[in-house]
């Protein structure tokens, strides 16, 4: 059963289809691998057995009668604590909203119960998911696959643990500057960041609105589509893998090679050139006006985070994590006007980007310039707290302030990942090129 648990998704909704897994059994196997892992509580918010067993039964009579509702039904997977459970609780990762227990689902929790999936139950993130780091020492810090004394990365840190420790099969995340990807970079493991407004939002805790994003954090290319449709509540199409050799990649320069540290830098280089050599055709971009746009992030996150929290967060702010409280704080500095105009920089560097980008299958950049950094320096250390949050979440940014879906594959280094950005509401033919790309980088 241990050699189930590091099965792709995909794997083992064919092995419940064959009858040569059967759901419930399975799930007691994640069950029992939650409690006995010794960083289990650091991973799990609040784990649901009772609806994770009821849920693999009824998976199992629909296995055993051939009528799956979905290739992962009876599929257990994880969800981050920001995704409405009907009575229990969702505090996203803050002691803000202790024992905040919704009465139903959120959406896409509804759409993928629909289909079949099973649910583990909750998982850690960072508070109100506003850091890249995942370090929360109000609620707990989960551990990173390849470095007991790193963070996980976030916001979706315990969603990544949880797959990459062999605790869910996939799992839910979101993000709204790189929440699902930097984890899922730090961790091994693919990420897929959906178009704003792509997937429901109803029931879901949010941070900024104008850029949440909902996504997979899993094994493979293929979990990552499969579960794109179950979170929309349909099928997802075959996915045929694209053909490298009528493939056209942009290589974005400038920003996102900044300050890149060595072994994410040549991850980035083998893996370009591991595209090259199968046939793709890659050139050089260069996006003017870009760095401003990001520069911009400050006054279009911090304001509508500060907005949306300020009450609750000024209502008792001993209860957060300094940093965290910091980064709400800071979005108090910028007026309306800041806002608007920054707003209208934005949409003109994403003219130009949409205009630049059009010949392209997708534009390529690493996934994240750094390593996860050192989990007690970060909390003890304001300066490198705050640089590297920033310098983690600078490049999976770019997908957000354009508006674009995004994937990140592992590239056989550890910790380091591809980004392959696509057009915006194309997540489909993202997904065929990433299943090309995927199959060079492992």
């Amino acid at each position: 059963m241990q050699n189930l648990l590091k099965m792709s998704a995909a794997d083992l909704g064919r092995g419940i289809a064959r009858l040569d897994i059967d759901p419930v059994e399975l799930t007691q196997a994640y069950l029992d691998a939650i409690q006995s892992h010794p960083q289990g509580d650091h991973i799990y918010a609040r784990v649901t057995h009772k609806r994770a067993l009821a849920e693999a039964k009824a998976a199992r009579r629909r296995a055993q009668s051939g009528d799956l509702l979905s290739p992962l039904d009876g599929v257990p997977i994880s969800w981050k604590d920001l995704f409405d459970t009907a009575y229990i609780a969702t505090e996203s990762g803050s002691a803000l909203l202790s024992q905040r227990i919704p009465k139903r689902d959120a959406t896409v929790v509804q759409n993928a119960t629909q289909m079949g999936l099973v649910c583990l139950g909750k998982t850690h993130m960072s508070e109100l998911a506003f850091s890249g780091l995942g370090l929360n020492p109000i609620t707990a810090t989960p551990p990173n696959k390849n470095d007991s004394k790193a963070v996980p990365g976030g916001s979706s840190s315990g969603a990544a643990a949880s797959v990459g420790f062999d605790l869910a099969a996939a799992a839910i995340g979101s993000d709204t500057g790189g929440s699902v990807r930097i984890p899922a970079v730090w961790n091994d493991l693919v990420g897929l960041k959906t178009t704003s407004g792509r997937l429901s939002l109803e029931g879901v805790v949010p941070l900024c609105l104008k850029f949440d994003t909902i996504g997979p954090l899993c094994r493979t290319v293929e979990d990552a589509s499969l579960l794109l449709g179950v979170l929309e509540g349909q099928l997802s199409p075959t996915l045929q893998r694209a053909n490298i050799k009528n493939s056209r990649f942009a290589m974005l320069q400038s920003v996102v090679l900044d300050g890149m540290r060595d072994p994410p830098m040549t991850a980035y280089e083998r893996a370009v050139e591991k595209l090259c050599e199968a046939g793709a055709q890659v050139d050089l971009l260069d996006i003017p006006d870009l760095e401003s746009a990001l520069e911009l992030s400050g006054v279009l996150y911090g304001a509508e985070a500060n907005g949306l929290w300020r009450d609750v967060i000024e209502s008792a702010p001993e209860k957060m994590f300094r940093e965290i409280l910091a980064r709400f704080r800071g979005g108090a500095q910028y007026s309306g006007a800041d806002y608007i105009s920054a707003w209208r920089t934005l949409e003109a560097v994403r003219t130009t980007w949409d205009k630049l980008c059009t010949p392209y299958d997708a534009v390529l950049a690493p996934t994240a310039p750094n390593l996860p950094p050192d989990r007690d320096r970060c909390y003890r250390d304001h300066d490198y707290h705050v640089v590297e949050n920033l310098l983690g979440l600078r490049n999976t940014r770019v997908a957000n302030l354009m508006e674009l879906c995004a994937l990140t594959i592992p590239t056989g280094i550890p910790s380091c990942g591809l980004m392959l950005m696509g057009k915006p509401n194309m997540e489909e033919a993202l997904l065929r090129q990433g299943a090309a790309v995927e199959t060079l980088l492992t």
